[in-house]
């Protein structure tokens, strides 16, 4: 398997933490290449992760982001491929190999695994098992997602690491993928490799904290709307591109293989994105 480390941040949820880390394979995982991220938890995840044998593990004092945690994590052990990953996750047996390989196959700087998202009520590896069979050698070109990202030591090269701001809570990745485009870095999600995600379990946790609806926003928009530095058309257009490319994407998944590789699960059914 190809250099790589695997970061993610975290904020309480200790829960999550543990089930994501005991789905994560040792014979295919190496647990000395992965650094977790911090960011001020204060139910006992500080002290369960100095425990986990991680090749890094850095405590922040308070909150700093995703975007500072993303960076702090992959500066922390340095490789040709950075795993950038949410802690809500449950992995499939294999999901590295493949989301390398495919990675490596399609020639990607940025590669994203295909997921489930919802309720975990199904059988995840058989699921996983048969879904990479059906979808092999498929990627959805110019498509990845933050849930989880291998980066590519190039991407850092050509265009930098991710928006350190605290007050963009959750956009960080907007404008991460705004540049990567502009930058014409290729990117895409592997039909081979899956995860399931439970969704947004540290943004739902803040916006209690901070007494905010859940249908807030959580970070700064005006914000993220400077740094992604577009006009409104400009913004207008780019929305208007992705929602068609999705389309398409989806259509030829569903014809070719049907399915797609992102599916939320509610109240029994599976929807495909």
């Amino acid at each position: 398997m190809s250099n790589y480390t695997l970061t993610f941040a975290c904020y309480n949820q200790l829960d999550y933490t543990q089930q994501f880390i005991a789905s994560l394979d040792r014979s295919e995982v190496d647990f000395s290449r992965i650094v977790a991220v911090d960011n001020g938890s204060t139910d006992g995840t500080r002290e369960w992760l100095g425990q986990q044998g991680f090749g890094a593990v850095v405590l922040n004092d308070r909150n700093l982001g995703c975007g500072a945690a993303w960076n702090q994590g992959a500066l922390a052990l340095q490789s040709e491929w950075t795993v950038v990953m949410n802690n809500d996750v449950v992995c499939a047996k294999g999901w590295m190999r493949h989301l390398l390989q495919g990675a490596q196959q399609h020639q990607l700087q940025i590669a994203s695994p295909a997921m489930v998202e919802g309720e975990l009520n199904y059988d995840l590896a058989a699921w996983a098992a048969a879904s990479a069979q059906k979808m092999q050698g498929y990627c959805r070109h110019g498509a990845p997602h933050a849930v989880c990202m291998a980066i590519h030591e190039s991407v850092w090269q050509q265009m930098g690491y991710f928006m350190p701001v605290p007050k963009l809570l959750g956009y960080e990745d907007a404008i991460f993928f705004q540049r990567a485009l502009e930058n014409h870095i290729r990117t895409g999600t592997v039909g081979e490799a899956w995860l399931h995600h439970y969704g947004m379990t540290t943004q739902k946790a803040l916006k209690l904290e901070m007494n905010l609806q859940q249908s807030d926003s959580l970070g700064n928009r005006n914000l993220m709307k400077l740094y992604m530095n577009q006009s409104w058309w400009a913004r207008k257009v780019a929305r208007h591109e992705r929602r068609k490319l999705l389309r398409e994407a989806r259509a030829h998944e569903l014809q070719s293989f049907g399915m797609t590789v992102h599916g939320v699960r509610a109240s029994g059914e599976l929807n495909w994105l």
